[in-house]
């Protein structure tokens, strides 16, 4: 590992998953203006839309497409610009 490359700022820092309200505490050089209060101690906050706690790839649980649903709305929708001869 190179020497002076590598910030030298690392500080306990607050995630949080806003689609489930997770939080967990990690060590980040981020920035912010944010904080949250957990277990009685003031973190910097850092948002996120999505983490390993609400990712599907990561628990499992997929969404499921309605597909046949979308076709049908789109041929429906653009049936009056069909060509017949």
């Amino acid at each position: 590992m190179q020497k002076g490359i590598h910030p030298e700022d690392y500080k306990l820092v607050a995630f949080k998953d806003m689609s489930n309200d997770e939080v967990f505490i990690t060590k980040s050089t981020a920035n912010t203006k944010e904080t949250i209060e957990v277990d009685g101690t003031e973190y910097p906050l850092i948002k996120l839309e999505i983490s390993r706690t609400s990712h599907p790839f990561y628990t499992g649980t997929t969404k499921l497409i309605d597909t046949a649903g979308r076709i049908d709305k789109f041929k429906n929708k653009y049936k009056k610009f069909d060509k017949k001869s």
